[in-house]
């Protein structure tokens, strides 16, 4: 405000007949602009009675330029602090040493910062607003006609309801009024925005060109001269954003518009080459107040042709939501102690207990299991060798009584090798004849003796078949315990997503998701396909359409800039990437090389690759 102050007061300053006068002057704005006015007061009053006039004015304006320069500064320290951003294409080291004025060449770099930091933003946002509109422009009128009733928010909805109601009393078409009602909507804004998009762009552009001239021409000496020849340029590059823009409203017949007017250097300073720091210092505060006056317009601009805000767009889904909510809400009130109802407390202690029950059911028992089954083998070992002998003794059993019986029966020496099954053969059909007279032989024969001989045979049987069982069992032990602990680790996996998802694989253009990595090589192939445009129409001969595409080349170079940054660090490509970006920015740098520069960056990059991975 105090830059401002003297800007404004400048011309009394010069025709000022008494100090009285300026002195009446700062009184006015000493509130307003605080311990500035204060300091500059006690300037004037301390020469305003005895020093002479010349004396005063030169302190004011060393005390004004320091304000200034403090103020670019800490306007550069927070714009570092916030983000990062594509640096102007100046000599290297800068600003030089050897120089003389480097006050005034330090002021001018950060003018020219401070430009491209409002400026970038507000190209950024057009930018999306406009794809939003293009995007709604394509397509059926169906879509169309769903933007108008249910993206505008209720009152949208309202309106076109009636609307809807109103078209179908007179029998016409309701859509196709909706449709073509949207279409007009639509076009309004894309035409406004693609306008402030080319002005904008334009203007980067200039300040780029400017930026370099002003840097070749400090390293030639010639300070005062490049300073004063760099404000006039980008004075007359500012201009490109002044005339009437018109504001929609509700009624289509209803129009208003507003006009952006920037103030111009006086005619004297145009003439001349080599500026004063008095008149260097004011022209800075002239187009600083410029870009003020831009950006209220802008901002008033973009209240009425952005996109509808994501609450206006998805307000349908927040009103069920929210209503949804409201009966839940309900629900739990009525089943709460609030309404002396135990029922809520006894849910959550079934759902604590049902969750208890979960985890040690497929958590710490399958767990408790498998370290059984890791750290006991020489247990099991010793288990399974008894079984086996206890097996063998009940074979080893079988094989005397069936030898004892066979022998008795035949009244023959049974040899010794003689098998099991040819032994069981003859005990069978010994029960066979022994069962045509069972009381008989019970009592007095051998079909009792036959029978135990058969259950003993059972018994083997069933108790080999329960160890090979046993055997079987126990070799599975782990994998039924990892079966049961599998809800469990599915549910822990999907919970590992979703957190992954949600904090590391993001979207946007830093992201290091596969989706943030398609559309970082989206935007290299959009700025190769841009230079190919800017040098299709330099052939041709449009310089106007040639300027504001090298101003979106540069945008797209300053979002690639910041979103390739991190990855390209991490993978130790940053210096070479940075390079190759800062060279494309270059607004005297051939189109050839440039398309050249692009196709490498694609090929030899890590960080560009489908194939990259950031860990």
């Amino acid at each position: 405000r105090l830059c401002f102050l003297f800007s404004a007061h400048s011309e009394g300053f010069e025709k000022a007949l008494t100090m009285d006068s300026i002195l009446a002057a700062l009184k006015l704005k000493a509130q307003a602009i605080g311990d500035g006015a204060r300091s500059l007061t006690a300037i004037t009053l301390r020469y305003g009675r005895s020093g002479t006039y010349s004396e005063t004015a030169t302190e004011i304006v060393g005390y004004l330029r320091w304000m200034m320069i403090r103020r670019l500064r800490l306007a550069s320290w927070r714009r570092n602090k916030r983000s990062r951003r594509l640096p102007l294409p100046l000599p290297t080291p800068w600003p030089p040493s050897t120089v003389e004025g480097m006050d005034l060449v330090e002021q001018v770099t950060r003018l020219l910062e401070h430009i491209l930091d409002q400026l970038m933003p507000c190209l950024h946002n057009v930018c999306k607003n406009l794809q939003f509109w293009k995007a709604h422009a394509q397509g059926t009128d169906g879509p169309k006609v769903r933007f108008m009733l249910l993206e505008r928010g209720p009152c949208a909805f309202i309106e076109g309801v009636a609307r809807f109601l109103q078209a179908f009393i007179h029998h016409t078409s309701p859509s196709q009024g909706l449709a073509i009602a949207a279409m007009a909507h639509i076009s309004k804004r894309l035409l406004l925005l693609s306008t402030l998009q080319k002005h904008l762009a334009r203007v980067i552009a200039d300040v780029y060109i400017e930026a370099e001239t002003f840097g070749d021409n400090v390293l030639k000496g010639q300070t005062r001269e490049a300073v004063s020849l760099a404000l006039i340029s980008v004075h007359k590059a500012m201009t490109t954003l002044e005339g009437s823009y018109e504001l929609p409203y509700g009624d289509p017949s209803t129009t208003a518009t507003v006009t952006l007017q920037f103030e111009l250097i006086p005619e004297e300073l145009l003439g001349k080459t080599c500026w004063t720091d008095s008149e260097i210092l004011s022209c800075v505060n002239l187009i600083m107040a410029n870009l003020e006056q831009f950006g209220g317009c802008f901002s008033l601009l973009m209240s009425k042709y952005r996109r509808p805000r994501k609450v206006s767009r998805l307000w349908l889904r927040y009103t069920g939501s929210t209503l949804g909510l409201a009966i839940a809400s309900g629900w739990v009130i009525r089943h709460s102690p609030l309404m002396g109802s135990n029922d809520l407390e006894n849910w959550l202690k079934q759902g604590g207990e049902a969750v208890l029950a979960f985890a040690k059911e497929h958590v710490e028992r399958p767990l408790l299991s498998i370290r059984d089954d890791l750290f006991e083998t020489f247990k099991r070992r010793h288990h399974g060798a008894a079984e086996l002998v206890d097996v063998q003794v009940a074979a080893d059993s079988l094989h005397r009584m069936l030898r004892a019986f066979v022998e008795e029966i035949t009244k023959e020496k049974i040899p010794e090798g003689t098998s099991e099954q040819k032994l069981m053969e003859i005990v069978m059909n010994r029960y066979e004849e022994e069962v045509t007279h069972p009381l008989q032989n019970l009592l007095a024969g051998e079909l009792f003796r036959a029978m135990l001989i058969q259950v003993q045979k059972l018994k083997l049987d069933i108790e080999t078949a329960m160890l090979g069982l046993n055997q079987i069992l126990r070799a599975n032990e782990i994998n039924f315990a990892v079966l049961a602990a599998l809800p469990a680790f599915f549910l822990a996996l999907f919970i590992g997503w979703l957190l992954r998802v949600s904090l590391m694989q993001s979207k946007d253009l830093e992201g290091s998701g596969r989706a943030a990595q398609l559309q970082r090589r989206m935007l290299v192939a959009k700025v190769e396909k841009i230079i190919m445009a800017c040098q299709v129409l330099d052939g041709n001969g449009q310089e106007e359409e040639v300027g504001w595409h090298c101003g979106m080349v540069i945008y797209s170079l300053d979002q690639l800039y910041k979103a390739v940054e991190r990855h390209a660090v991490a993978s130790g490509e940053w210096l070479s990437l940075c390079e190759d970006i800062l060279d494309l920015a270059r607004p005297k740098l051939a189109f050839h090389y440039k398309l050249a520069i692009t196709a490498r960056m694609e090929r030899i990059y890590g960080c560009l690759s489908p194939y990259y991975e950031h860990i």
